[in-house]
């Protein structure tokens, strides 16, 4: 499988918790709630996480580079 990359947007996010909720295992969150890259090459057998987390991130902040 393709190597995939987080890059968040911080400008745009806005603490919904979507994506550390959804994917553990890549995002965390900073003590305002705001979103943190945990990994941003995405580990292999993460792939599905990540794609969850950004396609249910309501900013949009969340992009995925294959």
């Amino acid at each position: 499988m393709a190597d995939v990359r987080i890059t968040l947007d911080s400008e745009r996010c806005t603490g919904h918790g979507r994506c550390y909720s959804l994917a553990e295992e890549l995002f965390d969150c900073d003590d305002r709630g705001h979103s943190l890259v945990i990994h941003p090459e995405v580990p292999d057998g993460l792939e599905s996480q990540a794609r969850t987390a950004a396609a249910n991130c309501p900013e949009s902040a969340i992009t995925l580079e294959d």
